[in-house]
């Protein structure tokens, strides 16, 4: 894309431009996956998936391995469709473009009912540390309380995203730098221990746990898809492309970047961690299911051992989780809120969603209601039952294999005409997002067929699993409110505030005055001129997004081949 798309887009929907560098886009994607708490709430689990009559066991890290290759993939395609048109909106924009509105309408929608259903998830985790860090037990195993520190921590948050950004991204800094080190430490303690003949089970590291031999397709499918929401959040650093310095690459090296980066993490501490406990039913074994809510509270004590040094290390191990856990809230608030900000300038749901503070330069309705709906959720499921909290885990990573999984399809469709022009372009926009895509579908067919066992996970309804229903519930809820929007709002629907667009389409230089109905101030619609240069409008210009080639019709030159 040109600067002055690239311009256009940043300035389009009132958001703070040039607010973050590479750096700071890669701390908030890190910060956004969580990986203090990710690894504490769902490494246990991903040991215990069934395996035949056994466990995945000390395979997990094979499991770790195998996550990140859909994962990379389709940051590869983020990174190609923000190249194309850098928007805040990500998947509901290049869906959008892609497939036609209806499509990218549930791409959005599959991003919020991620977002709202794992903030249930992360308030729960920190309202309970918020008082178990002091020494409250009693209050951190009440109902009421723990719920109680869980919403004041979505308020918090939300309170923070309302202000700005850069004061976000600032937060983030300080969490991710003490959260990273203390991790590598506690994995460097775990080892050096096990080496040393101190840790209690003291299991070698081998080759043989990145083999998959032993391990059943259901098993794998399942303990990819809990492993892949330890690495959800990532494009977290995509959606406020509008905010970076460079909208058009910033962002997507950093989603790139990020997933490399906690592939490093995950697989040092997952074997650190199964080398030391092992994965044995009993004691600190991660086998056992009682330590499967929180691996890390099971073994800190014995990772560092006793003395000033120790209770530090184990303090500070409880502090990360719960920061991690409340940062994430905070990260999870900026990507949906992001979404709905877009859904609502391209008037795919009400306008109030697009609304901008005047000196944050915030998406205030949207950050609030993002806020507000998930407090509402998280005290319905808990009043529901406190075993359904468990199945949110599962429940998301249907969602996020949903969308994600469309994400690395548009790539490859918005690029069809052009893909062959280069193997780079083949292989960057065709081959590498469509693997991903592909991997994420037979995922989410394979799950769906698991999880709607009543047996699958810990909650139930008649004959149908706790985790389908959450999963695919919340996409058949989509489709119902994308039925409503659709009677509310025909214009988007109609394609003509967000129309049909590839790679190979021509677009209007200065991008053709403002769109039809009601935007923010500073909105551009880039007007898509035909391949015969038949709709220019005499002595304008027609630029090619992709190349930055112009064409006028006062030349001979034609456009590009289509």
């Amino acid at each position: 894309m040109s600067a002055t798309a690239e311009t256009e887009a940043a300035e389009g929907k009132g958001l703070k431009s040039g607010a973050l560098g590479l750096v700071g886009s890669i701390v908030v994607g890190i910060a956004s996956t969580a990986p203090a708490y990710s690894l504490a709430a769902s490494l246990g689990y991903v040991v215990i998936v069934a395996n035949g009559d056994g466990i995945v066991g000390v395979k997990a890290p094979l499991i770790m391995v195998v996550a990140f290759i859909p994962m990379y993939c389709i940051a590869v395609g983020y990174s190609e469709l923000n190249k194309a048109e850098p928007d805040c909106g990500t998947t509901f924009t290049w869906a959008s473009r892609a497939f036609g509105t209806r499509t990218g309408w549930m791409g959005g929608w599959g991003i919020i009912a991620a977002d709202v259903i794992v903030m249930a998830n992360l308030a729960a985790i920190a309202g309970a540390y918020s008082f178990s860090l002091f020494g409250f037990d009693d209050l951190a195993g009440s109902l009421f309380w723990s719920t109680f520190a869980g919403v004041v921590w979505i308020v918090v948050m939300t309170y923070i995203c309302y202000r700005g950004i850069e004061v976000s991204a600032r937060l983030q800094y300080a969490l991710l730098g003490i959260e990273v080190v203390t991790l590598v430490a506690f994995a460097l303690f775990a080892i050096i221990k096990v080496y040393a003949g101190d840790a209690p089970v003291g299991l070698k590291p081998s080759l043989d746990w990145l083999s998959p031999s032993g391990l059943s397709v259901t098993a794998v499918v399942s303990a990819t898809l809990i492993a892949i929401f330890i690495y959800w959040g990532w494009d977290t650093a995509v959606a406020i492309n509008e905010e970076s310095d460079d909208p058009g690459t910033t962002p997507g090296r950093a989603a790139i970047l990020s997933t490399v980066l906690l592939l490093l993490t995950y697989a040092l501490v997952s074997v650190a961690t199964i080398a030391f406990a092992g994965v044995g039913t009993e004691g600190i074994g991660l086998g056992n299911e009682a330590n499967a809510d929180d691996v890390f509270a099971a073994m800190g004590h014995e990772v560092f051992g006793g003395g000033a040094v120790g209770w530090i290390m184990v303090h500070l191990l409880a502090i990360c989780v719960l920061t991690s856990a409340s940062a994430s809230t905070q990260t999870t608030i900026i990507p949906t809120a992001r979404a709905s900000l877009s859904m609502a300038a391209f008037k795919a749901i009400p306008e109030k969603f697009a609304d901008i503070h005047p000196k944050y330069l915030t998406p205030t309705q949207s950050t609030t209601w993002m806020g507000g709906v998930s407090i509402v959720f998280y005290v319905l499921l808990t009043l529901t039952s406190e075993n359904i909290l468990a199945d949110t885990i599962a429940a998301v990573g249907l969602l996020i294999a949903f969308y994600y999984g469309l994400t690395g399809f548009a790539c490859v469709w918005f690029y069809r005409k052009t893909l062959t022009k280069t193997p780079r372009d083949l292989v960057m926009q065709g081959i590498i997002p469509g693997f991903g895509g592909i991997i994420l579908l037979v995922f989410f067919v394979i799950a769906c067929r698991e999880y709607i066992d009543p047996d699958y996970g810990y909650t139930s309804i008649g004959s149908i699993g706790g985790v389908f229903l959450l999963g695919v519930g919340s996409l058949v809820l989509g489709l119902v409110l994308m039925g409503i929007c659709q009677v509310k709002y025909p214009a988007f629907f109609r394609g003509e505030t967000l129309p049909k667009r590839d790679s190979s389409d021509l677009v209007l230089v200065g991008g053709g005055g403002k769109p039809v109905g009601v935007r923010l101030p500073e909105t551009n619609e880039r007007t898509v001129i035909a391949p015969d240069l038949s709709n220019l409008p005499p002595g304008q210009t027609a630029v090619d997004p992709r190349t930055g080639e112009t064409y006028s019709r006062d030349t001979d030159d034609g456009p590009p081949s289509a």
